[in-house]
């Protein structure tokens, strides 16, 4: 008898996954409507995919700690979680490497929404909810954060010119 395969559940994804997606895509969007150079915008990924995801992993793992979450779980969970939003974030900037400057920000945001989309149905399956409402109510929190990582951009370089 082969040995039993553990498959990868939504679970062991959300967070990481859904953070690195929304937050490339909302750093590319500011830093785009700010009139910010590729170099930048990808130093700025990079700075995401380790020194925050760092940060927010440790959060996590201190959060299970209180939790009592068994210590063995606790740290697999720390690891997917980093290795996830690295991984996702870097994906973006392969596709910030790949096309011209003028496509980025639309670039980002296409595969974001797919990444985002993928995820979405595949989690809203996982609980037996309508794909299409969890979808619908995703995109719109996206577009929000979106919206407002634009008006950061085109605000403040007007504030401080």
């Amino acid at each position: 008898m082969p040995p039993e395969t553990k498959r990868l559940a939504p679970a062991d994804y959300s967070y990481g996954s859904t953070a690195a997606i929304v937050t490339s895509m909302a750093l590319v969007v500011g830093f785009e409507a700010a009139d910010i150079k590729k170099a930048t915008i990808v130093s700025g990924l990079f700075v995401i995919a380790l020194a925050d995801n760092l940060s927010d992993s440790l959060s996590i793992h201190v959060y299970q700690e209180a939790e009592r979450i068994e210590r063995r779980r606790a740290f697999a969970s720390t690891v997917r979680n980093f290795l996830v939003r690295v991984f996702v974030t870097l994906s973006f900037i392969a596709i910030i490497a790949m096309v011209p400057t003028e496509l980025v920000a639309t670039s980002v945001v296409g595969w974001g929404t797919v990444l985002l989309v993928v995820f979405t149905v595949t989690l809203a399956r996982e609980r037996g909810v309508s794909p299409l409402g969890e979808v619908w109510k995703h995109l719109v929190s996206v577009a929000v954060v979106l919206g407002i990582s634009r008006f950061v951009g085109v605000a403040v370089p007007r504030l401080f010119h």
